[in-house]
Order: C-alpha cells, then sequence, then structure tokens
C-alpha cells in the first residue's frame, strides 16, 4: 500500500512530530533489528506497520500485521514484522540487506476509532556497498527510486537534468566533467568514467531537493602497478593494456615522476607533441598497438639514473590519466675480469661458487672432526697406559712390605733397583720406640735372597730418634 499526497505528517503519524529518527548503518549482507513499543491502551487487534518514507510527502508499506496473524514476513524472506501482545512491542528484522534497502522507516499502528496512524519509532537506514574499481575503469551505478542526485564528501552534490546531460563524446574530452547523472523512471543512473586512485571515497544517492541520502557507496580505486630490474647497459620492453573500445584513438604517453605530482613526458604517439621528436631520449620508443590495445614500450642501453617510477598513460590535453605505475630498478652490471657475462651466465656462476663454498666448508669441518676423535683417542691411550703404571708400583710396594720385617713399633720401607738381582738390597727402618742399650737390634735376610758369591757387602741402615739426655750425663 502507497499513501500519496499525505503533506500533513503529523495529523496521520501524530506520534512522529518533532521526533528525531535514529540513525543505524550497516554494511551490504547485515541485519539490523528494532523495537518498537505501543500504548498498553492499544487493542490486540490493531494492526502494526513498518513503512518506508519516500520523499514528498508519500510512504511506502513494506510489512504489516493482520488479525490473529502476530508475524509476517516478506516475499524475499529477508524482512519480518512481530508483534509481541504480552510485552506491548513491534519487532522488526532486516536480514541480508542491500544498498537499496537505505532509508527513512518508521513503526505505526492503525487506530479504528480515529482513522489516524500513530507513529511509534521512526529511523534513519544506510546500507553501504563497497566498490572495488581500477584505475581508467568506468563506474556506472543506479541509484533507488527517488533519488536523482549523486554527492560525494566534499564535494557538491551533481544533479540530473532532463535533456541537459553533456554526450558521451564531450565527457571524453573533458577531465573536469567525467561525471554524468542521467534521470530515468523516477531513478538516477550515474556514470563516473576514467577513475583515479584520488576518486576513492564515499558517495551516495540523495534527493536534489532535500539532499536526503538514499543509498551510500564506498568506492576504493587501485592503480595498475608493475616493479621490474635490469642491470646496467640492458634493454627492457614494458607493456601497458587499454581498453579498445574506450581509448583507442586516445594519444598514449610514456613520463617519468619528479619531485612533487609532476610526470614529465619522454615519449608520445601524439605526432605534434614536441616529446615525440626529442632527441634527447633516442633511447626510448612507444608503439601503439590498437588492435590489440596494448602500448609498448622500450628502453635501450639502461643507465644508473634510469631508476625511478614511470607511467604509462593516456594524453590529454588537460594532463595525464595513469594506465599504470611502473617501478624500474638499475644495478650495476656483474662483471669478472675483462669477461662480461649475461643474466643467466652470471646466475649460473653464482650457483656454482656457492655449491664449491659449501664443499669446501664440509671438507674442513671433516679433518677438524677426525683430527678431534684422534686427539681423544691419543689422550685416552695415554691415561690408561698411566693407570697400569701406577697400580704396578703399588703392587710393588705390597709386595716388598710383605717381605721385609721390623721389630713391633717401627716401620720399615724396601727399596731396590728395578733389577734386583744386579743391585744391592736394603731395608730402612724408621723406629719410633727408644729401645735400650741392651736390647739387641737386627736384621733379617732370607736365605734365598743372599748372593752365592757376594761383591758386595748387605747392610742394615737403622735410625733412631734422639732421646733426651739423662742427669746422669
Amino acid at each position: 500500500m502507497e499513501l500519496r499526497a499525505l503533506f500533513l505528517l503529523p495529523l496521520c503519524f501524530p506520534g512522529l512530530q518533532g521526533q528525531a529518527p535514529e540513525a543505524y548503518r550497516r554494511r551490504e549482507g547485515g541485519t539490523l533489528y528494532i523495537q518498537c513499543p505501543y500504548a498498553v491502551g492499544t487493542g490486540d487487534s490493531e494492526t502494526k506497520y513498518w513503512y518506508l518514507t519516500l520523499g514528498s510527502g508519500r510512504f511506502k508499506e513494506v510489512l504489516r500485521t493482520y488479525l490473529y496473524e502476530d508475524t509476517r514476513q516478506s516475499q524475499d524472506g529477508r524482512f519480518q514484522i512481530k508483534d509481541n501482545k504480552a510485552s506491548k512491542t513491534v519487532s522488526v528484522t532486516m536480514s541480508g540487506l542491500k544498498a537499496e534497502d537505505s532509508g527513512t522507516y518508521f513503526c505505526a499502528v492503525y487506530n479504528s476509532y480515529s482513522y489516524t496512524y500513530p507513529g511509534l519509532k521512526a529511523i534513519s537506514l544506510i546500507v553501504f556497498r563497497e566498490l572495488l574499481q581500477w584505475e581508467l575503469d568506468t563506474l556506472t551505478v543506479q541509484c533507488p527510486e527517488g533519488s536523482n542526485a549523486w554527492c560525494a564528501d566534499g564535494l557538491k552534490c551533481t544533479a540530473s537534468r532532463m535533456g541537459k546531460t553533456p554526450s558521451a563524446r564531450s565527457e571524453m574530452k573533458s577531465l573536469q566533467d567525467r561525471v554524468s547523472v542521467q534521470y530515468n523512471a523516477r531513478r538516477a543512473l550515474v556514470t563516473m568514467k576514467n577513475l583515479q586512485i584520488q576518486d576513492s571515497g564515499v558517495y551516495w544517492c540523495a534527493l536534489d531537493s532535500e539532499r536526503t541520502r538514499k543509498m551510500e557507496f564506498v568506492l576504493s580505486v587501485f592503480k595498475r602497478t608493475q616493479k621490474l630490474t635490469a642491470e646496467e647497459s640492458a634493454n627492457i620492453t614494458v607493456e601497458c593494456h587499454y581498453k579498445i573500445a574506450d581509448y583507442r584513438t586516445v594519444s598514449k604517453a610514456w613520463c617519468k615522476k619528479e619531485e612533487g605530482k609532476t610526470c614529465k613526458v619522454l615519449v608520445t604517439t601524439k605526432p605534434e607533441s614536441p616529446a615525440a621528436n626529442s632527441t634527447a631520449l633516442e633511447r626510448v620508443r612507444i608503439q601503439d598497438d590498437t588492435q590489440q590495445g596494448i602500448v609498448t614500450i622500450t628502453m635501450e642501453q639502461l643507465q644508473l639514473q634510469d631508476s625511478g617510477v614511470y607511467w604509462c598513460a593516456l594524453q590529454h590535453s588537460s594532463g595525464l590519466l595513469r594506465m599504470e605505475e611502473i617501478t624500474l630498478n638499475i644495478s650495476k652490471a656483474l662483471r669478472r675480469g675483462r669477461v662480461s657475462y649475461s643474466e643467466n651466465q652470471s646466475q649460473e656462476t653464482l650457483l656454482g661458487d656457492s655449491e664449491n663454498t659449501f664443499l669446501i666448508l664440509s671438507v674442513v669441518l671433516l679433518i677438524l672432526l677426525l683430527l678431534a676423535l684422534l686427539s681423544c683417542t691419543a689422550l685416552a691411550v695415554r691415561y690408561y697406559r698411566l693407570l697400569l703404571r701406577t697400580g704396578n708400583r703399588e703392587a710393588e710396594d705390597t709386595s716388598d712390605r710383605a717381605e721385609g720385617t721390623a721389630q713391633p713399633g717401627s716401620t720399615g720401607r724396601r727399596e731396590s733397583s728395578q733389577d734386583g738381582s744386579k743391585g744391592p738390597a736394603y731395608i730402612n727402618l724408621d723406629v719410633q720406640s727408644h729401645p735400650s742399650p741392651e736390647d739387641p737390634l737386627y736384621c733379617n735376610v732370607e736365605p734365598s735372597q743372599a748372593p752365592r758369591n757376594p761383591q758386595h757387602v748387605e747392610y742394615a741402615i737403622i735410625a733412631f730418634n734422639q732421646a733426651p739426655r739423662t742427669s746422669k750425663e
């Protein structure tokens, strides 16, 4: 149901008088949930409505409840209205939102006694649509019914004028007017051509007279980029693509970015341009294949100062429109002695050097590991022999103590040369006690230990600790 010519809004919807709508902002595909309480005395059989404001005193019914039917859905199932009689609240759910759903909505209750629609709550809904475009693309937007203007943040709105819309040919020649708005069947059709990255921002369809937002768009424009690297004295070739239908007859240019926002034209396909006949950069050539929609740029005998940012651009009388941005990096050529190598040969040489270095390091590490193992083995053998020698000496000392005899209270130690049969044998006694002169001292030698033909006299050394002198002496 659509209500027309209701210019006295407070009379038809008295509850909305002086009420500012609540603002809501949602992304496309989102959901909005609204609750509208109504008066306790309202009859349960009264019909509840969800309206959309069309402007100029016109309203469009979106959903309503029916007698003994508290819940209703739209035909596409995205919207629902529900009357909760226990809590005296009307709830509205809008899911799967689209940019076309933007607008001002309000809840209302039909009063059968006064034949009016008391308004309960008004909201302003903005559903924004994200638009992703490339530079030089053409954007076409169909605004919702009732809108006839195209607005942007910080810019004046562009309204449509019946029969006064500039032609497409004039728009191609003028960069100052790249936006056109045509009005057809109470809807505005917006066209933006030759998009540039600075065109990114927030746009919306609006009423020409009221500037009320009907549909909002978030536009993001991206530039096409390339990154190239080359060696000094080499040649490079760059290809830039364009739409044949839109830019076949437009002149193309190759320029280099300088400080600020200027781009110095080096070569161009425009015959009358000074850069077309310039001899300052004879190393740069440009060719436009209008059948394939490809611009080819060739730079020969590259130099280090050629590094920088370049544009493939459309050339108009009012300025340049970037098609692609190319970042070029020139490095010094790799040389070995007097022989210069190509790029593939240099890569192969670098790979071979890396492999040889890895092999040499592996061999050195292996040799160091073997030397470490040999050193550990030699130390182990030496330590083992030392242990054996220490064990033998301890065994000899033990046997000497077993063979020698001494008086009680004394300690004895037998020492001999390495070969006992060749040298003299003797025993050292250290007597701790102090024997009297009458006590005999002697040393026993086994008969088997005495040589048959003695060449030497075996003797014993006896050491006494000096006793203190008595008073008699």
